[in-house]
C-alpha cells in the first residue's frame, strides 16, 4: 500500500473581489444542507461525448493514478494517462493553472480557488453515470466543490483528521482533544502537532466547544476575534508541543521512535505504523479531514478522455482501489459489498458510516464571505491564516 505525502499547504487565499451571497447553512457535520452563492466564471458544461483522443493529464495525489487500474482504462479507451504527482494543494492549484492538464485530484482547501479563479468547469454528471445513487449522501453537494446548484467536482474519497495515542504512555484512552491543547497536559513535550496554516481550524473546533461565546459556528468561518482566539490557543500549544509534522513519513518516525505519544494522525498513518500501541479516536469535540474530488480543467484539451477517466473512476471496484491504495473512505458504497476485503476496508475507515463523518469538518479555503451565514461581520481569508500562522511558532 502506498500513502500520499499529502502537505495540505495552501498559500492563496480565495479572490476576495467576487461577491458572495450564502443560501441555507454550510460547512462542517451538515456541510451538503446548504449551498454556497458566488459570482464565479460563466463557463458552460459540456453537453456531449465525443471520440477519445488519445490521452489525458493529470495532476493527482500519489496512490490515486497508478498501472493497477490505468492500464486497463488504456486498453478499454485508447486514452493514454499521464500522470503528474503533486505534493501540495497549492501546487496542484499552480499547475493546474499552466493549462497542461485536464484534470486534477482537487482536496477542498484548493477547489473553490479553482472555481472562482475559473480554472475548472462545471460536470455533466448525465456524462458520469457511475456518478449515481452508490455514491454516500455526504460526498455530494459539499461547498467546497458545488456552487451555484453546479457541481464541479466527482468525488473520490474522504478521511478524518483523528487523535492518535500511544498505549503505553497514554493508559486511559482519551476522549477530548484537550490532552494536545491544554497548558497542562501530562504529555507536554510528546505532543505531535499539523504544521500547516489549515490547521488553526482544528484549534477552532476545540473552541467550539469549549469556548461556546466566542460564537465559532464553522471553523472555516472565523472573524477577526475568533482567528485572534484560535492563534492564541495554537500559541499556547506550542509552548507543550514535542515537534510539528507535514511529511506522513516524519509523523510515524516520531511516534515509532517514542518522541511523540499523542497528536494529530490519519487512520492509514497508525496502520502504515505497524505499531500495534497505537491507538486512535474521533474526539468528542470532533475533528478536521479532507474530501477528494476529480475537477476537469477549464482549457482542457482531451475532454473526452477526461469524462471517461472520471466514469471509470467512480466504477465501485476501481474508486476501491483508489481508496484502498491511499488508504481512506471510497465515495462509491457499493465498493463496500464486493467481497470480504472490501468490507473490511469500508469498515476500518467508516465509509458508509455518516454519523461519524458528521462530526468531521471538512478542508475549505476561508474566505472573506462567512460561509456560516453571517452578513453583519468579515470573516478572515486564507492570507491572513497563513500570516497568523507565522506567529504560532515564533
Amino acid at each position: 500500500m502506498k500513502i500520499s505525502k499529502k502537505q495540505m499547504l495552501p498559500a492563496v487565499a480565495l479572490a476576495a473581489a467576487a461577491a458572495l451571497v450564502l443560501s441555507g447553512c454550510s460547512g462542517g457535520s451538515d456541510s451538503s444542507s446548504g449551498e454556497l452563492k458566488i459570482e464565479v466564471p460563466d463557463i458552460p458544461m459540456i453537453e456531449k461525448i465525443g471520440d477519445n483522443e488519445k490521452e489525458v493529464n493529470i495532476v493527482a495525489w500519489s496512490g490515486f493514478v497508478e498501472p493497477a487500474w490505468t492500464d486497463k482504462f488504456e486498453a478499454e479507451t485508447g486514452c493514454t494517462v499521464n500522470r503528474k504527482i503533486a505534493g501540495t494543494s497549492d501546487e496542484m492549484v499552480q499547475l493546474m493553472r499552466t493549462g497542461n492538464y485536464d484534470l486534477v485530484s482537487a482536496s477542498g482547501d484548493a477547489s473553490l480557488r479553482l472555481i472562482v479563479g475559473g480554472d475548472v468547469q462545471p460536470l455533466n454528471m448525465d456524462l458520469i453515470p457511475n456518478f449515481g445513487d452508490d455514491i454516500v449522501e455526504g460526498m455530494k453537494g459539499q461547498v467546497y466543490d458545488t456552487l451555484n446548484g453546479k457541481s464541479y467536482g466527482v468525488p473520490i474519497g474522504r478521511g478524518a483528521n483523528i487523535l492518535q495515542y500511544n498505549t503505553d504512555a497514554v493508559t486511559e484512552a482519551p476522549t477530548s482533544w484537550d490532552v494536545v491543547w491544554e497548558s497542562d497536559s501530562p504529555y507536554a513535550g510528546k505532543i505531535l502537532a499539523y504544521d500547516a496554516p489549515i490547521y488553526i481550524a482544528d484549534a477552532a473546533v476545540y473552541l467550539m466547544h469549549h469556548q461556546p461565546d466566542l460564537g465559532i459556528k464553522n471553523p472555516y468561518a472565523l472573524d477577526e476575534t475568533q482567528l485572534a482566539a484560535a492563534i492564541d490557543l495554537l500559541k499556547q500549544q506550542n509552548q507543550i508541543i514535542g515537534d510539528y509534522w507535514s511529511d506522513p513519513t516524519a509523523q510515524i518516525t516520531a511516534f515509532n521512535g517514542g518522541d511523540a505519544v499523542v497528536g494529530t494522525s490519519w487512520e492509514i498513518l497508525k496502520k502504515l505504523s505497524a505499531n500495534d500501541k497505537l491507538q486512535g479516536v474521533l474526539p468528542e469535540e470532533g475533528a478536521t479531514g479532507w474530501s477528494d474530488a476529480w475537477m476537469l480543467a477549464t482549457k482542457t484539451k482531451n475532454p473526452n478522455c477526461a469524462y471517461a477517466w472520471m466514469n471509470y473512476t467512480s466504477s465501485p471496484d476501481v474508486n476501491g482501489q483508489i481508496a484502498m491504495n491511499f488508504g481512506m473512505a471510497p465515495a462509491n458504497a457499493a465498493f463496500c459489498e464486493l467481497n470480504d476485503e472490501a468490507r473490511a476496508h469500508c469498515e476500518e475507515f467508516k465509509a458508509t458510516d455518516e454519523e461519524y463523518f458528521k462530526k468531521v469538518w471538512f478542508w475549505t479555503t476561508p474566505i472573506e464571505q462567512c460561509i456560516d451565514g453571517r452578513k453583519d461581520v468579515k470573516c478572515t481569508n486564507f492570507q491572513q491564516w497563513t500570516s497568523a500562522w507565522l506567529t504560532v511558532k515564533n
